[in-house]
């Protein structure tokens, strides 16, 4: 069956930008999103850490009305909350100490196509609030300043973290989890469409290295492992492979850190 599925990796595997499956459910979800990526509304994708949300988020803008914009995105974990305002909506010269210029934020730079908030869940309440506003009003103002902004955005965030429970715990707010989840998406994880798996495995290898391949019986030894870090999880499982042992990959050369 692995021979089989390797043998016919590159003609019948269905496509949504640069996501490609040989899964039926998988397929069905692409559907979804290809009617998604011809609007407009507010998408919020979730699903564990390492499944793609980024590469979903990136398909959309690709395939969607959007495309002809700029695809700018944001890591709220990775943006201190006292910067958090900046890094969006952009900053006046001297607005706070470290202000030498003006600059747009992510607001302004994706005008006209995608703002991408990748870890939504991060993001402080304060900031959340925020966020709320300028979704609902529109508007955006540079820190600093008072000139107003109506960037034309389409906006996908993203969450590993199951946020009905945030909001239990008082850490995310419900007026905004139903601002961005107008349009919903659940990406499942590696070990609900294992079928998929030689399919990505070859597709990660080539992005690797152009020689590089996998034997069937490397890809029977793949089909064992559960995947608890996902699709990333595969990718170093495979680097670590090619690295270690050379293009034509053998089970010898299959190592797992879960």
């Amino acid at each position: 069956m692995l021979r089989n599925e390797v043998q016919r990796l590159s003609g019948e595997a269905d496509h949504f930008g640069e996501m490609q499956t040989n899964s039926p459910g998988m397929a069905a979800l692409f559907s979804i999103l290809r009617r998604m990526s011809a609007h407009t509304a507010p998408v919020l994708l979730v699903g564990e850490s390492g499944t793609g949300k980024e590469l979903a988020a990136r398909s959309l803008h690709s395939e969607g009305g959007v495309r002809s914009g700029s695809f700018v995105a944001v890591n709220c974990s990775a943006v201190a909350e006292n910067l958090f305002e900046s890094k969006l909506f952009g900053h006046e010269k001297g607005a706070f100490p470290a202000a030498r210029d003006t600059r747009d934020g992510a607001f302004q730079q994706a005008d006209g196509g995608t703002l991408f908030l990748d870890q939504i869940s991060e993001l402080p309440l304060d900031a959340q609030g925020k966020l709320l506003r300028a979704l609902e009003s529109g508007e955006i103002r540079r820190a600093g300043g008072s000139r107003v902004f109506y960037p034309e955005v389409r906006v996908i965030a993203a969450a590993d973290r199951d946020l009905h429970t945030e909001i239990e715990r008082g850490r995310f707010r419900k007026d905004l989890f139903f601002r961005l989840a107008v349009l919903y998406v659940r990406l499942p994880p590696l070990r609900e469409r294992l079928e998929d798996l030689a399919l990505l495995a070859s597709a990660l290898c080539k992005r690797l290295s152009p020689e590089a391949s996998i034997s069937p019986e490397a890809l029977q030894r793949l089909q064992s492992h559960r995947y608890p870090a996902n699709i990333r999880e595969l990718k170093n499982v495979l680097t670590r492979a090619l690295v270690l042992a050379g293009p034509r990959i053998q089970p010898s050369a299959i190592q797992f850190n879960s």
